[in-house]
Formats: structure tokens, sequence, C-alpha cells
């Protein structure tokens, strides 16, 4: 499962701080504009108001000094009145000053002292002079701002004074500071109130793609099984039902890709041949059981190695030419002790007029194939020359007798007796090779009996005692004398006893023994002929079986063996369920055996 994640780096958490800096920017930017112009606004209130009154006042004194110019006394008094009437505010400061600066009156009670003495202010000398004066003034050691005005008193045209007026203007930016402390407060209190607000917002925007993350996150583990809650009919809620459609399409896609797959897998698992493929690199991504059998290796051990390393090609193929291989390639992983080659065939995995994505590799094996094609070869090759050999000799014979020969009697008899040798030999040949084939194409049927085995044999090499005369062989006989008796079929077990029992007699010398011995080993019989020939050496016991093979070729064909003997006795003797072999030791003869099963049934009188 992926890792969950955290608040603060949510959407929710985005868009509740996207919202609340609208919000609070909104407000700080409304609340210092409203600040800016409540201030200029109170400022232009209050200086209008200092204004109309300093000049009220003005007109007032300059009646009063129309009036009362001979009483001073009176005149003061008036103004004191005046002042008292016209500027009773608060923190303000009204000094009435004559046209010799001197000061008449003054608002302020703790600053009566100044009476009667002179003005010292520019202001007040620039307002004699005709010339208003108003601004603002802050005191440098307590910061407080005051508002100085210097207004002159006309009477007539002529400058008969002036007013002083400082009024402080604290209370007004005391005001302002707390406004906007109002502002601030309900600026936080919006903000919480929009940050609760946001939040709810925020979770009905993002609960469904929560919603969509949790399912995504169960539909990349395989569970296709839920849909996600339609809250809307909005953007999202559109989106949440496109997020179902594709749900059920990917589930019927994976269900359609689990079927194809398992198709695959069961076809590749019970292919015969071996089957890899590669990714665009040549690397090994995919690789049966079969080939793991063909090539001998674990496919957790090929898998991300490179092909023709796997096939031993590196050094005569690279994968470019492998990629363009058509034709099958192959492998030889023989060793000393057998042959083992497959075939390879190669097919380029590509899609229309796009790039090389890999490669496929289908691996045969064909050791038996080739052995077979090999032995075909050499049976044809074989019976050739077999064939070759008499029918050169007697074409030689014919035309000496055709030349002439045959005028001389004994001569041409002499050369129709080789003819008519190697015309027996021939037929010899094709007999056994008619017989082969019929054996390797099941062409026959064994016909069985129940036989004595040592009677069978007395009966087989008593045949040999009239032949064996001629160069004083003597057989040697050693049979059990329990009887044991066989299943067989007589003509083709006397067939077997007949090629095996002539060999000996031909590559025995003259005068020569030829033992016969018969030993009953568990639920066989085993059936030994033992010759004083020249022997076999130990590299060819083991191909005497083969067909048309030879340890001796001249001599062989000078006693008239066509090779083919041995083989055919051996497979009878498989035939019937036995075992043939070879053991010699060279220069002191040789010993063929032969197991048979035997049987318990007693021949029926």
């Amino acid at each position: 499962m992926k890792e969950k994640v955290g608040f603060f780096k949510s959407i929710q958490f985005k868009l509740i701080i996207i919202y609340v800096l609208i919000i609070f920017i909104a407000m700080q930017v409304i609340g210092v504009y409203f600040t800016k112009q409540l201030e200029a606004q109170m400022l232009t209130n209050h200086f209008d108001m200092l204004d109309e009154r300093a000049h009220l006042l003005s007109y007032n004194i300059a009646q009063e000094m129309t009036n009362n110019r001979e009483d001073r006394t009176a005149l003061i008094a008036n103004i004191n009145v005046l002042l008292r009437d016209i500027f009773p505010i608060e923190n303000t400061e009204v000094q009435v000053i004559d046209q010799n600066k001197v000061v008449l009156s003054t608002s302020n009670l703790s600053n009566r002292h100044i009476v009667g003495q002179q003005s010292t202010e520019v202001r007040v000398k620039r307002a004699l002079l005709g010339t208003a004066d108003a601004t603002n003034v802050r005191d440098q050691s307590n910061g407080h701002r005051t508002r100085v005005l210097a207004v002159p008193i006309v009477v007539e045209e002529d400058i008969v004074g002036a007013l002083y007026i400082e009024a402080s203007i604290e209370d007004i930016y005391e005001q302002i500071r707390q406004i906007n402390s109002i502002l601030l407060s309900g600026t936080f209190i919006a903000l919480a109130i929009s940050v609760v607000l946001v939040v709810l917002l925020a979770r009905t925007i993002t609960a469904p793609i929560i919603d969509m993350r949790r399912h995504a996150l169960r539909m990349g583990y395989g569970d296709f099984t839920r849909k996600v809650s339609v809250y809307s009919a909005d953007e999202i809620g559109q989106l949440a039902t496109s997020f179902n459609d594709l749900t059920m399409k990917l589930h019927d896609a994976t269900i359609t890709r689990n079927r194809e797959q398992k198709r695959l897998k069961s076809v590749l698992t019970h292919m015969t041949d071996g089957v890899m493929s590669t990714d665009q690199d040549g690397k090994i991504i995919l690789m049966n059981k079969r080939a793991e059998e063909l090539l001998n290796i674990e496919s957790d051990k090929a898998v991300g190695r490179f092909l023709p390393d796997v096939l031993h090609l590196s050094e005569t193929f690279n994968l470019e030419d492998l990629y363009e291989q058509s034709e099958s390639i192959l492998l030889d992983f023989s060793n000393e002790e057998e042959a083992y080659l497959l075939e390879a065939n190669f097919s380029v995995i590509q899609e229309e007029n796009g790039p090389i994505n890999g490669l496929i590799t289908v691996l045969h094996d064909v050791t038996e194939e080739e052995k077979i094609e090999q032995d075909r070869r050499e049976f044809v090759a074989n019976v050739s020359h077999e064939l070759r050999t008499p029918l050169t000799t007697m074409k030689s014979y014919l035309e000496a007798l055709e030349d002439g020969a045959i005028e001389d009697v004994e001569l041409s008899r002499r050369f129709l007796g080789v003819t008519q040798n190697e015309t027996e030999r021939m037929i010899r040949l094709v007999n056994d090779l008619l017989q082969l084939s019929k054996i390797d194409s099941h062409d026959y049927r064994l016909t069985t009996d129940t036989i004595e085995l040592r009677s069978f044999l007395e009966l087989t090499l008593d045949r040999f005692e009239m032949l064996a005369t001629d160069k004083n062989i003597i057989f040697n006989r050693k049979f059990s004398n329990k009887p044991i008796y066989v299943d067989i079929d007589q003509d083709k077990m006397t067939q077997v006893l007949d090629n095996i029992i002539s060999n000996a007699m031909k590559y025995s010398p003259e005068g020569g023994t030829v033992r016969i011995r018969t030993l009953q080993q568990g639920e066989n019989v085993r059936i030994s002929i033992a010759d004083q020939g020249m022997g076999i050496p130990r590299e060819s016991q083991t191909k005497i079986f083969e067909r048309f093979y030879r340890v001796d070729k001249a001599r062989a064909r000078s006693v008239g063996g066509t090779g083919l003997g041995l083989a055919i006795a051996k497979e009878l003797v498989q035939a019937h369920g036995g075992h043939i072999w070879a053991q010699s030791e060279y220069g002191k003869g040789t010993t063929i055996f032969i197991t048979l099963p035997y049987t318990v049934k007693e021949v029926k009188a």
C-alpha cells in the first residue's frame, strides 16, 4: 500500500491556504483602504471645523475690537467670553494677539502667564502681515501631533490682530487606532469562520478525489469490485462517473488478460519445444519449462542474461545477426560422453513499422533426428559400398569371360564360381536388409512356443557339428541339468543363434573350441557362446551390434559377412524381452551373452 498523503501535502490543505490567503488579502486591502480614507476624512472634517471656528472667532473679535477700542478691560473680558463660547474644544489653545504681537487672551487657563507678553511665533508674524498659515507639527519629545493655525483679524481691511490656534489631533489618531484594532479583530474572526467554511467546502471537493485515490490504489492491487460514490452532478461528479466506467473496463480487460495469460502459460508449459523471449536489449524475460530442460538452466538464473550468452553464440553471432537470422541455427551442446544438438529458430517481436521490441526463440531437441539422419547417410553409404564390391567383382569376372576366358574350361568354371559366391553374398545382404526393414517398421509378429531350452540348444549345435568337422572345431557344451522352459519364437531365435555360432566358427582358428553355456540368474536364463578368435578391442565392443560395423573389415568380407548379423540378433533378442552383449579380451577370443526370461510352465507331452 502506498504511503498516505499527509494533511499539509494534501489538496485540501492547499485549498484552505488559498482561500484563507485570498480572504486575508482582500480584508487587508479593504481595511487599509478604509482606514486611510477614514483618517483623511476625519482630519479634513476636523481641520474644516477649526478653520470655520477660527474665522468665526476672528470676525467676532474684530467686532469687539471695533466696539471697545477704548475700553481694553471690556475688550479682554468679551474676548474671553468668545473663546469659551466658540472654542470649547478639548486639548485646544487659542491665543488672541493684537497688532503689536501682544497676547491679549488665551483659552488655556494654565497658560495665563503669557497674557501681556509678545508672541514670538513666526506664523503670528505672517498672519499680522495678512497671510494665514495652517500646518501640522509633531512634538519630538512625546510624538504628539498638533494642528497649528495663524489667522489674521481684519477690521475694514486693516489687520488689527491675529489668532494663534494649537489643536491636538491625537484623539483622531487614537480613534483610528481603535478602528484598526476592531478591523483586525474582525479580520481574525472572519478568517476563523472562513477556515471552517473552507474546510467544509474543501471536503466537498476533495472527498470524491480522496475516494477515487483510494479506489485507484485498490485497482492497483487488482480489486475492481467497488465503485466511487458520485456526490454531485458537477465536473467532479462527472469525473467520478467516468472513473467508475474506467474501473469496469479495466476489470473486463484484466479478466481477459488473465485468461489469455493462463492460456499462454498453459500452452508454453505443455509445449514440447523450448520457448524464450527477450526484451529489446536482448535480455531474456521469459522462459518456459521445456527451455529450462533443454538448456539445463533454471529460469531465475537465465532471466536477465544476454540471449547469445545463454545459447553459446556470443563468439559467432551478435543480437543484430539474430534479428536478421531467417534460417534455423544448430546449437551443439555435445560433450565427450554423448552428443546433444538443439535447433534454434528466431522470430522478431515488432509492431507494424515500429521498433524491434524483442526476440522469440524456439528450441527443439534434434539430437535423435541428427543421429537418425547420420545413421541413414551411413546406412546408404554402407549398403552402396557392400553392393558395389560384389557387383564390381562380378562385372570384372564377366568381362573377363566375355573377353575369351570362357574358352578356358577350368578358368571359366572358377570365374563362374566366384560370380555365384558374390551373387549369394548380395542375396544374403538383401535378405538381411529386408529383415531389418521389417524389424524397424514392426512389420513382423513373434510366434512364441514354450520349449525346453537345453533341447533347443542341442538341436541347434547338432546342425553345426556337421559343418565344424571341416575346421576341426569342437563344441564344448555345458548346460543346466534342471529343465529350463522359455517362451520364444523358434525360427527367430534359431536365426539369432545361427548368426552368433557362425561368427564363432568363422573367427575361431582351425582346431579351436567353441564353448556354449547356460546359467539361471534370477528370473532370467543366460546363454553364453565363447570362441577362441582374435577378440575385439575394448573401444569396439559396444559397436559390434551396430549395422555394418566390422572390427576387421577385410577379414569379415573374406569370410562372407554382411555386418548385419549381430544387429539383427540384437533386435530379435530385445523383441523377446532379453538382452545381448559381448565381452572380449583382444587376442584371446570373444564371448557373446544372451539373457531371456524363462517360464515355469512345462511342455505337455
